[in-house]
């Protein structure tokens, strides 16, 4: 079982650390007593589920023998409107720079969304998931 531990520093201001050893700071916005100093708790979700679906993106693509010469994840997200305003939809725009079969990048996605990325297989019984590929080939 894993161990992370949240402790309040001032304000809403927090700082966790996980196993890793790793901190991480979040706030929320003046309005609501935080000094605006760190990303939001949804926010550092959303970069943990880009983060771990790019990591296995990446790594499948390396066993592939298939290596982008760029690669990035864009996450965009649809909350509900009322509390709690939990995520209702996220879009991933994955984006390839370098000569990359589609055929490759779409397995590689499937693979991470459907058995390798644990944040998504969470937040997808939540939220509508859905994704695209863009590559954009050497010149």
């Amino acid at each position: 079982m894993g161990n992370t531990h949240v402790r309040l520093v001032e304000g809403m201001q927090f700082v966790a650390q996980g196993e890793s050893g790793h901190a991480l700071i979040m706030d929320s916005a003046p309005n609501v007593g935080g000094s605006n100093t760190a990303s939001r708790p949804v926010e550092v979700l959303l970069c943990a589920l880009g983060g771990c679906t790019g990591m296995d993106v990446i790594s499948i693509l390396r066993k592939m023998r298939t290596v982008p010469k760029q690669f990035s994840v864009e996450v965009e997200d649809e909350r509900a409107s009322e509390h709690p305003k939990v995520l209702t939809r996220i879009h991933f725009v994955y984006r390839f720079v370098g000569d990359i079969p589609e055929e490759n990048a779409k397995k590689a996605i499937e693979l991470s969304m459907q058995r390798y990325c644990p944040i998504t297989n969470m937040v997808n019984k939540t939220a509508d998931v859905t994704w695209e590929v863009q590559i954009t080939k050497d010149q």
